[in-house]
């Protein structure tokens, strides 16, 4: 077993921020583009707020859904609701609406509050309000959460095909960021805010900053490119970021010069690539490089170790307990495993969620009262203990997996496909899992009758599940495999070949140079030959991280940038090649005067 000495830091997060307007009422606290924020104007704002929702009916224990971009007003918005009382459900605009309304209904929400345009999009049926557009006058400071009140309810895919409410308390919150020891944060420092608001990265992001006397700096692109995001940073003067452990591996693949403005930098979600580490530490030898582990369960992160060029022989360790925490390395009757020995990870200590909302049995399940460690949570991690009590990571003891930093329970994916009329069974894997080219890859047994086609079940899941949910890569088979005991062969279908993209019998036009530049820097993202210009981005495989890769070549080798929201509203290389082309004739206007050829002027 291993411990780290108790750590509390016991207080709302709304006081962290009233203690900092109090000491630097005129210290930076949130940058949103041009505009900012004092901490004493944020305190003001969350507390106006605040009195305008109880005016509106919030009392002391509702659970309110918040549902913004990310924004200065993200961060009012959640101070205003702990200072109503109420608890954070955070909501991602652009997830489906049938989730929404389910996470809505198992968390209790009793209200929603947003943008009023996001709000309209929604369409929700359940009570809205609508976020005020200009800045309220202060209200009064009573009735606020406290200390161990529900802070968030953050939902996590699940196996049943139901996602998990995870209710996350303020002192496990404010026992993370404040003063941590772990990494690096000063009042002097500007942290980055470009996690969605339902990633509980986000909760590090915001309150390592509020909870130190630091400045949050709010990446206003809804979906930053890599371009965007060293853009954000050198202008903003940012000093400490966290990346997903799949987007630290795209930015250190291309040396981005975004460490070069950093000094901390916090990676988590996956094992960590040695040879990527060991290449940022070598081109930026003065960047702390922190690698993070932690379900949501366990507040963001339960352990942490700050990571060497001497780390890089093998995959960096996840390090030792952090900020309260304690860890435990048990087999699978709970007792201990010998010194050196690989067994589940059990997270233990001040930091653990309350539980699942709504669901006894489950949270009954995964947090356990250990007879001699108490209240522990089951990772389902396996790991070995360092004489030196570091931790080494060794994957998973059950079929959960993690693909581009997203823990994603496969029967949840299943779960959606089996509810079509016509497939009969599913199963759903990782290929290539620990890798920056990672997929979320199903197999599908067809019902009888019409056989579906790869590209239409793709767009039905795309309606019911978030996009980090819907498979890369789908293929029809005639049967599942088995193991002896009866259960899928996930192993075997690992290794199956996958089927070739469904191609029309008729052979395909030339393509035009424009568009067999655009093809090229597509192979080289997806590992394979593209060779028509019908060929679409998803279909072949591609996802969002390596959309990131594809449009930063692009501005390298053709001078244009896409934005992602370009790039996945035409996803094919002839639809991408018009976009650059109208793009270019746009920049080199100059080229094409607007005199007709046949005029007087001289």
């Amino acid at each position: 077993m291993t411990s780290t000495p108790a750590h509390r830091t016991a207080a709302a997060l709304p006081d962290l921020v009233a203690r900092h307007a109090a000491r630097t009422p005129d210290a930076l606290a949130v940058v949103d583009g041009d505009a900012t924020l004092t901490y004493r104007r944020l305190d003001q704002a969350g507390r106006a707020l605040a009195a305008h929702l109880r005016e509106h009916g919030v009392a002391p224990g509702d659970r309110v859904a918040l549902l913004t971009t990310r924004s200065a007003r993200t961060v009012v918005a959640q101070l205003a609701l702990w200072g109503a009382g109420a608890v954070c459900v955070p909501l991602d605009p652009a997830q489906p609406r049938p989730r929404t309304e389910g996470m809505i209904a198992d968390a209790g929400v009793t209200l929603t509050l947003g943008d009023a345009k996001l709000l309209d999009a929604a369409g929700l049926t359940g009570p809205v309000l609508a976020l005020p557009e200009t800045p309220l006058n202060g209200g009064p400071s009573t009735g606020g959460a406290g200390a161990d009140s529900p802070a968030f309810i953050m939902f996590t895919s699940g196996s049943t095909g139901r996602p998990k409410g995870v209710t996350i308390a303020h002192r496990a919150v404010a026992e993370l960021v404040t003063a941590p020891e772990y990494v690096t944060v000063t009042a002097r420092d500007r942290v980055l805010f470009h996690s969605p608001m339902t990633f509980d990265a986000s909760t590090f992001e915001v309150w390592t900053a509020l909870a130190n006397g630091a400045a949050v700096v709010v990446c206003t692109v809804p979906r930053p490119s890599l371009e965007d995001l060293a853009r954000h940073v050198e202008r903003h003067g940012v000093t400490v970021a966290f990346f997903t452990t799949a987007l630290f591996h795209q930015l250190a693949a291309r040396r981005s010069r975004v460490f070069a403005q950093l000094r901390s930098v916090v990676v988590g979600g996956e094992a960590m690539a040695a040879g990527h580490a060991r290449d940022v530490l070598t081109a930026f030898p003065w960047l702390e490089l922190v690698n993070g582990y932690g379900p949501t369960e366990t507040t963001t992160f339960a352990t942490a170790h700050t990571v060497t060029v001497h780390d890089c022989d093998a995959p960096p360790p996840i390090g030792r307990p952090i900020a309260g925490a304690t860890v435990h390395v048990l087999d699978a009757d709970g007792n201990p495993v010998p010194d050196g020995g690989r067994g589940e990870l059990w997270v233990g200590g001040t930091r653990l969620a309350d539980g699942y909302t709504g669901r006894p049995e489950l949270t009954a399940e995964r947090f356990v009262d250990h007879p001699t460690a108490g209240r522990l949570y089951r990772t389902g991690d396996l790991v070995s203990a360092r004489p030196d009590g570091v931790l080494d990571f060794h994957g998973r003891n059950d079929d959960q997996i993690k693909v581009r930093g997203f823990r994603i329970e496969p029967g949840e994916v299943e779960h959606a496909l089996r509810s079509e009329p016509d497939v009969d069974d599913a199963a759903v894997t990782v290929d290539g899992p620990g890798t920056p080219e990672a997929r979320l890859v199903a197999f599908v047994v067809a019902a009888p009758g019409r056989v579906p086609t790869a590209s239409a079940l793709r767009d039905r899941l795309t309606a019911v599940l978030p996009a980090h949910l819907v498979p890369d890569a789908l293929t029809l088979v005639e049967r599942l495999p088995l193991t002896p005991s009866g259960k899928v062969d996930r192993r075997a279908l690992a290794h199956r070949p996958q089927t070739a993209q469904e191609r029309t019998e008729a052979p395909a036009p030339a393509m035009t140079p424009l568009e067999q530049a655009v093809a090229e820097v597509w192979s080289r993202s997806l590992g394979s030959e593209v060779t028509h210009g019908e060929a679409d981005f998803l279909a072949l495989g591609g996802h969002s991280l390596l959309a990131l890769a594809v449009t930063d070549d692009l501005r390298e080798e053709l001078g244009v940038e896409l934005a992602l929201a370009d790039f996945f509203a035409a996803p094919t290389v002839a639809a991408q090649a018009a976009l650059i082309e109208r793009a270019l004739l746009s920049a080199h206007s100059d080229l094409h005067p607007r005199t007709p050829e046949h005029s007087d002027v001289h």
